[in-house]
């Protein structure tokens, strides 16, 4: 079994890419001036965003070119395993900004951090960017790395932090220009999102595994779940939970107005364990209790 190196300090990571720590908590890497690196795999105990230089033509998206091929981002969490899968010596070219998590502590962007969703994002819904993005990107790395350059003050924490963000939030325009740009392939996937639900509540599943959860109905359609969670909503303007749970309520008029099964039936039919939690959510989304609407209809 291949050996998972585990980093937990921001002087580990720099050690082991053989680059000086000129502050502990935060650091800028140039990868284009770290050597040649082999087959391997970390634990990452720091927030991690690589620019990721691509010298290999256009991507290509659901069978079709799309977005920019001038550079990548890919963003790791703390927890998560990052690695470079090659036979062989790799150079890597690009940049690297890893953080602790200490460095966010008691500051807006800790409280913040779990909705820049992307950090869980799977490899192959990275960011592609195009040049004037990339030199944005590039800009903020450099005014983070003049700020770890100077001598570490009362202010340090304030301004790097605040770049940080920054770049952040430049990541969620960039994220929300990508959707666009996938559109078509987007709409592919509400499709077989649709279908994936028509299927599930068409057989047993429904009865038989509960309601589906909008982690599986992800896993079936090969995304991550924030990925998911987030396309669903550009593209719908509704929650990817929202969207189920207005297919059930399709489903359940279906069942209640096309047969004489009684309410509870019709719940355990739809994935409820319990009648009373579908009675919470049909009176939520229609604004009456289940009976009710059957006997105005």
């Amino acid at each position: 079994m291949e050996e998972i190196k585990r980093i937990d300090t921001v002087v580990q990571y720099n050690n082991y890419v053989g680059v000086e720590t000129l502050h502990p908590l935060v650091s800028v890497v140039d990868l284009d001036k770290v050597d040649n690196i082999h087959r391997f795999k970390q634990y990452m105990n720091l927030y991690a965003i690589f620019l990721k230089d691509n010298n290999c033509g256009a991507m290509n998206y659901g069978g079709q070119p799309y977005d920019y091929d001038d550079g990548t981002l890919v963003f790791v969490a703390p927890g998560q395993v990052y690695g470079v899968d090659s036979d062989g010596e790799i150079k890597p070219s690009g940049y690297a900004l890893v953080f602790h998590p200490d460095l966010i502590k008691g500051t807006q962007l800790g409280k913040n951090i779990k909705g820049y969703t992307f950090f869980s994002y799977d490899v192959h819904e990275a960011l592609h960017i195009s040049k004037k993005e990339r030199k944005t990107m590039i800009e903020c790395l450099d005014k983070i790395s003049e700020e770890i350059d100077q001598n570490i003050d009362k202010h340090s924490k304030t301004l790097v932090v605040s770049y940080v963000e920054l770049l952040l939030n430049y990541c969620v325009r960039f994220y929300d220009r990508q959707f666009i740009t996938r559109s078509h392939s987007n709409k592919d996937v509400l499709v077989r999102f649709e279908k994936l639900l028509d299927e599930y509540f068409g057989t047993d599943h429904a009865q038989n595994l509960g309601l589906p959860k909008v982690s599986w109905c992800a896993e079936q359609l090969f995304l991550s779940p924030n990925y998911f969670g987030d396309l669903v909503k550009k593209e719908t303007g509704n929650t990817a939970l929202d969207y189920i749970q207005n297919k059930v309520i399709t489903e359940a008029k279906a069942k209640m107005l096309g047969s004489t099964k009684t309410i509870n039936e019709v719940a355990s039919e739809l994935g409820f364990k319990y009648p009373q939690h579908f009675t919470r959510l049909f009176k939520l989304k229609v604004g009456v209790p289940p009976n009710d609407f059957r006997h105005l209809n």
